[in-house]
């Protein structure tokens, strides 16, 4: 246990250092770190060694720590967008989520559309893991969802499916383009992992809105900002292209490290 502790924090470590530098605020980077600059080419790199070093260190089936209930000591603390102000979530919001469905498509043999009750009839897991933030905070909290393995099952994968792609509700950035949503993505592997779930339960209660509702994901052995909150697509793919920046995510398009294991 002290080896796998020690590893948690340096590798926590080491991914908030990358992420900082490849986001730091100073206009002095902003040249260096654009498409195609060294800067950025490098840190890439570095991103493809963490990528391979915590698969090394991480076997696909290792558990993250779980924790006892008396354990929880406060409130999960929500974090980025907490109300979505986009018109077809809050009309959702109102009715109880009454006409929310997930959609699951992309390289699978059946394609998907499930309400929330039907998730919540499928087989349901409950785990108490620490959340870490990226900013340096942490919070244990209690969550109950769906195995993300059974509802990929249902869909039936193909052989070429590599990334689970998960679209979500919140606007969390505006362009000359448009509205950007939040998007996340992890590879198939986590996706499988027993504790990678689709959360609609938080601490024994409805998961708040402020949390993520109706459906966020939890994936436990990575940082915050991968588990992406008001989930309503799941997509698998065989490559990150296309989607954002192309680099995975929201935040790995302005930055931050793919996998942000822990």
């Amino acid at each position: 246990m002290a080896f796998q502790l020690s590893r948690r924090r340096f590798l926590t470590g080491a991914s908030v250092a990358g992420s900082s530098l490849a986001l730091s605020g100073c206009d002095a980077f902003d040249g260096l770190t654009r498409n195609g600059s060294a800067v950025r080419s490098v840190l890439e790199q570095a991103n493809s060694l963490t990528y391979r070093v915590q698969r090394m260190l991480l076997s696909s089936d290792a558990l993250a720590q779980e924790f006892a209930e008396s354990e929880i000591r406060q409130p999960q603390r929500p974090n980025g967008v907490t109300q979505p102000a986009d018109a077809l979530y809050r009309s959702m919001s109102e009715g109880g989520f009454a006409d929310y469905r997930l959609t699951v498509k992309g390289l699978v043999d059946k394609p998907l559309s499930l309400t929330l009750a039907e998730l919540q009839a499928m087989p349901a897991r409950t785990q108490i893991t620490r959340h870490d933030c990226v900013e340096g905070w942490s919070c244990i909290a209690k969550w109950t969802g769906v195995p993300l393995a059974h509802v990929l099952d249902q869909a039936k994968p193909k052989a070429a499916a590599r990334f689970a792609v998960f679209q979500c509700f919140d606007t969390i950035d505006r362009s000359l383009s448009g509205d950007i949503k939040y998007y996340e993505s992890i590879d198939l592997i986590d996706a499988r992992h027993p504790q990678t779930i689709l959360a609609y339960g938080l601490n024994g209660e409805t998961l708040p809105v402020a949390n993520g509702a109706p459906l966020r994901l939890r994936v436990e052995r990575q940082l915050g900002y991968k588990m992406a909150k008001y989930v309503h697509t799941v997509e698998l793919v065989d490559s990150l292209e296309g989607f954002g920046g192309g680099k995975g995510g929201y935040w790995e398009d302005n930055g931050y490290d793919w996998f942000a294991g822990i």
